[in-house]
């Protein structure tokens, strides 16, 4: 029940989560469901299928800018459809996923990283993983 099922996430450049989370039929707290930008912002709507079944989660993640000095521009932004429903749209991250307290955007230029699959000790699986520049 509740974050003991189906519990992982992806990270954007290895600092800001989507969770991953078998959030069919199962209460947990709104920032730490399916879908949400993990501490920050609750998905839309609950778009679970049943457990068994493959979700989808089609990211669309826009890095942070900074300046040349190294301050910070523009935060980071994400639009997600789960399963085919828009449940995030152009949120804004106030900075990187922190597990406990609340996130806040340090100036520290970074540049690209990778996506990272997290393990929390459920069982989850992964396939068809795209990744596109835009």
């Amino acid at each position: 029940s509740s974050q003991g099922r189906g519990n992982s996430g992806v990270y954007m450049q290895e600092r800001y989560e989507v969770q991953i989370l078998d959030s069919y039929d199962n209460r947990t707290y709104r920032n730490g469901q399916a879908a949400s930008i993990y501490k920050q912002h609750a998905p839309l709507v609950n778009a679970s299928k049943e457990p068994g079944q493959w979700q989808i989660y089609d990211i669309i993640y826009t890095a942070p800018r900074f300046n040349e000095d190294g301050s910070y521009f523009a935060p980071p932004r994400i639009t997600l459809l789960h399963n085919g429903v828009l449940v995030q749209n152009n949120a804004v991250l106030r900075g990187p996923t922190e597990y406990i307290g609340i996130p806040e955007y340090t100036i520290k230029k970074h540049g690209p990283g990778s996506i990272m699959l997290q393990d929390h000790g459920n069982p989850v699986s992964f396939r068809n993983i795209w990744i596109r520049e835009l």
